[in-house]
This record gives structure tokens, sequence and C-alpha cells, in this order.
């Protein structure tokens, strides 16, 4: 396995600038270890170098805390010197970039060593190498994303304000959810509607959009694809769509996993349908009734489920992502699973036999793509291979009472459950999921050592 996933040829950017001469500037970027896209600015007349040669880009790129900070813990950056790795383009991602007033495109670009070969710090890598084992056994999977965010008033607030809804024919804000309420939608229509024309110029599928459970809270869904790699760059080139677009037209836009107490949380649910080399879907190969569950179904649920736990620290990778984790919202406390039930961890939505598959409901919005997919591929093919067994199902319209509380709700727990995985250095690499480690431990112990004001308001006169 050498160079990058779906490598990008020269004639591409020939045809892209025969089309679009106006063109001046290239945004050249790359998603880092937490899933948020770093990258540069560069004159369009050097993009030939990057399509025919790649260009050289600092190691570390990658490596950042959310605050963009290098990890002195790594030995990388200031202190072995920062060596270059080789960053190349990734197939149809040159793309204009329509919310900003200058003649300005973007492209996706993955990284290898100088040598060519991947390199660990890209997490598309790691996605990669956690797909060959089901490719090992005949499988391919087709994948889709959901991703749930909030717009964001304006305001010099250091507090955010969602971007409440008014009652038509007022100004009055709206009080309560009213999830998926059209008349929402109105408030907010040129927004979306500048979304799905972007997504389109950018080649993004983009289906439907919804509010969702709270006050600016929406939901923009992504088409099914057969490669999951190309649907976690969907997933992260919709997010900088969405976040262009808002501040287009005065918003703000966060995908943070639980950016208000009072309010639901954001959640990425991937869905995921598993089939073999004649195009049967496994997972309900030999199942009976409605929903068909077969064997296959129930050994990939058991594999996930299996590995929920020891994964968190992926599907949650951030202190605010904890905050997500609470009894009666729709957020999975224990890997459980059922038919037409969003309650539990893994959902199966109501299908045939032929589209039959797996909602993973467990992962924020803030959680890298690439990594969550890694995860979840890791679980079912692990499932597959050792027919794990799930347990009993959650039936439909079971009324959930018990709040069990089985999966890491807590950053440092989670963290040390992943590092007694002995499963994911096998998937992801084992000197990934070092690096992986160090790099949340560290952020970790610098969010638990700042001191917030909560501090001052609880504590200051009282003890």
């Amino acid at each position: 396995m050498s160079g990058i996933h779906n490598q990008a040829k020269v004639k591409e950017l020939h045809a892209f600038l025969k089309h679009m001469p106006e063109v001046r500037m290239l945004e050249v970027i790359m998603p880092d270890i937490n899933g948020i896209l770093r990258g540069k600015r560069i004159p369009i007349a050097e993009a030939a170098e990057l399509f025919q040669d790649g260009i050289k880009a600092c190691g570390s790129l990658t490596l950042l805390s959310s605050k963009g900070e290098t990890f002195p813990e790594l030995g990388l950056g200031s202190i072995d010197g920062d060596p270059d790795n080789l960053i190349t383009p990734i197939r149809d991602t040159l793309v204009p970039i329509p919310w900003l007033e200058s003649k300005t495109a973007q492209v996706l670009v993955g990284m290898t060593n100088v040598g060519g070969e991947p390199s660990i710090y890209d997490s598309r890598n790691i996605l990669r190498r956690a797909m060959q084992p089901l490719l090992d056994m005949g499988l391919k999977v087709v994948v889709a994303t959901e991703l749930e965010f909030y717009l964001l008033q304006p305001s010099a607030s250091l507090t955010p304000e969602p971007q409440y809804p008014c009652v038509p024919g007022t100004g009055i804000k709206q009080d309560g959810l009213q999830y998926s309420m059209t008349e929402d939608l109105w408030d907010c229509d040129a927004f979306i509607e500048d979304v799905h024309i972007t997504c389109e110029k950018q080649y993004l599928p983009s289906t439907a959009t919804h509010s969702e459970f709270s006050p600016g809270q929406l939901e923009i869904n992504l088409h099914h694809v057969d490669d999951p790699i190309l649907a976690c760059d969907h997933a992260v080139l919709l997010k900088r769509v969405i976040k262009g677009v808002a501040r287009k037209h005065g918003y703000g836009a966060t995908f943070m996993a639980k950016p208000f107490a009072e309010h639901a949380g954001s959640g990425l649910h991937i869905h995921i349908s598993v089939y073999d080399r004649k195009g049967q879907n496994i997972l309900a190969r030999g199942g009976k009734g409605s929903p068909p569950i077969g064997a296959g179904m129930r050994h990939a649920v058991g594999g996930l489920s299996e590995t929920m736990a020891e994964c968190m620290a992926l599907f949650a990778p951030n202190a605010n992502s904890y905050r997500r984790l609470k009894p009666r919202s729709f957020v999975p406390l224990k890997p459980n699973w059922g038919y037409n039930h969003r309650g539990v961890a893994l959902r199966i939505p109501v299908s045939d036999a032929k589209n039959l598959r797996i909602e993973h409901r467990v992962a924020g919005a803030d959680a890298n793509p690439y990594l969550v997919m890694a995860a979840i591929l890791m679980g079912i093919h692990h499932g597959l291979k050792n027919k794990c067994d799930p347990g009993p199902m959650v039936k439909e319209g079971t009324w959930m009472e018990d709040f069990e509380v089985t999966l890491p709700t807590r950053w440092d727990a989670a963290l040390e459950r992943f590092d007694r995985s002995k499963l994911l250095p096998k998937y992801l690499d084992q000197e990934f999921c070092r690096i992986f480690s160090i790099c949340r431990h560290s952020e970790s112990d610098q969010f638990q050592a700042q001191i917030s004001n909560r501090d001052y308001e609880w504590y200051l006169r009282a003890v």
C-alpha cells in the first residue's frame, strides 16, 4: 500500500483551470488528528507542482491540539526540527470556494513520507488500513454520515447563543423544541439553500435537511457511497461548507458535541451496510421475518458492542464530548441494539433486505470521522471473524427505563480503556495509537489545569 487513496492527476488541474481561469489562489487543506482541517493558501501558479510531484509540509501539521499547538511529549515539532512529509491532492476535491469574495479554490490533500509510503500522521491512512481486513474477506461496505450542528446568533458575548427561530410573523423567539418544524427552516432558508448549492459546486452529495431537537440545531445528511474514506472526505468538507456559508450569512456554526447545557448535543451518526462479492447484503443473509436479521447482522453488532468501550476515546475525543453523554437524550450509554429504536447505540432502521443496515449513534459531531469509521470497521470485522453474540435486541417501541451506564462517560476513563485495548493497535497501527494517546492525555491534562469561572462561582467564597 503506497501513495494516498484516490490520488488526483495533473489533468484534473488542467481541466479545472480551463473551466475557471479566474482562480488566483488555492487553499491546500487536510484533516489533523482531531478532524480539524489545517493547511495553507498558495498561488494557483504553484498548483502544478502539487499535482505533479506533491509538495513538502511539516509532519506536525496533523498532530496539533484543538488549540493548534504541538505536543512536546511527542518529541515532534520544535524538538525534532519538524521534518517535512509529502502532501498530494485527492481526486475530485479541487473545487471553488463560493463563500469567499476572492477567486479562491480548495483541494483536499493526503500525506505520505518522502518515500511515498502512507504517513500514520494522516487519519485517512489509518482508515485505509482499517478497511483492509474486510476487503480481505471479500466484503465491501456502503456508508453514509449524518451530522448535527448549531447555527449561532451573531453576538459580541463570549457565551454563544443558538440561532432561535422566530414565531412566523413576529419577532418573538420560539419556545420549545419543535422537532422537524419546517417553518424553522424558513428562518434560515437562504443559508440552507446556499449550503446545498455550494455542495453541488463542490461535488458533495448532500440530501435531507431538518431541524433537530433544539432551537438553532439542524441536521444535513449525505448520500451513501461504497468508499468509507470518500464518505469521511464528504463529512469533513460538509462541515467546512456549513461553517463557511454560515459566516457568509452572518451566522456562526458549531459542531461541538454539547455547546449548551440546556439543549441537545450534536452527534455524528454513521449508517453502514456490508456486501459480499455477489452484491448480497450479508447483514440480511439467512434472515427471516421483518426485519430480516441474519447471522451476519448479529455478529457485526456483537463485534461493535464488544469493542465500543475501548473506542470511546475516538467517538468522544474532547472534554466537551462527555457533556453530551446524558440519560434521556437519545445518546447511548451502553452498547445495546434494537430495531427502529433511537434510544440504542446500534439502531437497525426500517428497510428491506437489500438495504438493511446498522446506524451507529455513539460518536459526537466533534469527532474525527475517519477515526470513528476506522473503529466501526474494526468492530464489524472483529464480530464477523469471531462470531460475536450481541445479546438480546431491544424491541421496537420498548420504553427505555434502564439507564445503566457501561460505556466510559469521563475523558480519563475513556483514554484508560483505549490504552488497554489489544485490538486497536492491530487494526489502526500501534504507533498511531501511541501518538493518539499521548495527544489526548496531554490535552486532557491541559484542560484540567485551567481554572474556569465556575471554580470561582462555586468555591471562591464557599470554602
